[in-house]
């Protein structure tokens, strides 16, 4: 009595797992991300090893491990007032860009609020901030001028982006405004809103660490950059930079893996048809 046995993997299965690769979008990212480490390496361990601006990645790393309790410390200060900035300016943002559609005559007004409030300097608005508000309110406040110009152009964008279809048949049905926001628009505006979202995460912790380059803060990733640039530290300075660059590129992950489970149909790359 013979036993069946599976036949090896043909081309077919080579050609499943290259296609597999291929639609993996994060991929090209990573290899770029990791070939760049080894070039900065390299760079710094040859003509770059007499510069003390770029020190091996291996020491960056080193510092991060060794100083660990520092830079969870300084993290979670940063974290705690970014957050809070980032959920309050996107719920804002959101608020404005719902009524600019619902109300077509107050679309106007409110992009050139939202412009006028985005062009306003961080550098004279951190000093009034930490005036004016106590805590972590001053760079929760940066952080959350920081999202609000993008989240509410993609809100506006992703509502407006709907199949004009749709909107008739409803109309056609005796639906209002509100109707038509909530059955048709509102799902036709995932994709583009959690674009928007995405971009906001890193936005929104450049903001609340330029409120710590501005003062007003005991501990946090911004005022530990000044220390370490005051102590000529600098695989600290780019550790420091490395563990922030590393936190802001999870928050766009994480979003972009909550749109993506929520609106499935979306195109999976920036330059998919839609």
């Amino acid at each position: 009595m013979t036993t069946a046995t599976a036949p090896p993997p043909g081309p077919r299965a080579g050609l499943r797992l290259g296609a597999r690769l291929a639609e993996a979008s994060w991929l090209p990212s990573a290899l770029a991300v990791v070939g760049l480490l080894v070039l900065w390496e390299v760079a710094a361990l040859t003509f770059l090893s007499g510069s003390k601006a770029f020190p091996p990645v291996t020491d960056v790393v080193g510092n991060v491990v060794d100083d660990h309790e520092l830079y969870v410390r300084n993290l979670e200060s940063t974290l705690r007032a970014v957050w809070i900035g980032w959920l309050y300016g996107n719920l804002l943002a959101t608020a404005f860009g719902v009524v600019a559609v619902a109300v077509p005559h107050a679309e106007r007004p409110a992009l050139h609020l939202a412009v006028a409030i985005s062009a306003l300097p961080i550098i004279a608005l951190g000093p009034i901030f930490q005036v004016s508000l106590q805590g972590d309110a001053p760079r929760a406040a940066l952080a959350a001028l920081a999202v609000f110009l993008t989240t509410m152009i993609g809100t506006i964008v992703g509502l407006r982006a709907c199949d004009r279809t749709s909107l008739d048949m409803v109309r056609a049905f005796g639906g209002g405004t509100v109707t038509c926001l909530r059955k048709v628009r509102l799902r036709a505006a995932l994709p583009d809103y959690f674009a928007a979202l995405r971009i906001s995460a890193p936005a929104a912790m450049l903001g609340g660490i330029i409120g710590e380059f501005i003062g007003g803060s005991d501990n946090g990733i911004g005022v530990a950059l000044i220390a370490a640039r005051a102590q000529a530290d600098p695989a600290r300075v780019w550790g420091l930079a490395l563990v922030a660059t590393l936190v802001a590129g999870a928050g766009y992950a994480l979003i972009a893996l909550v749109g993506r489970l929520l609106s499935p149909w979306a195109p999976r790359g920036l330059d998919g048809p839609r």
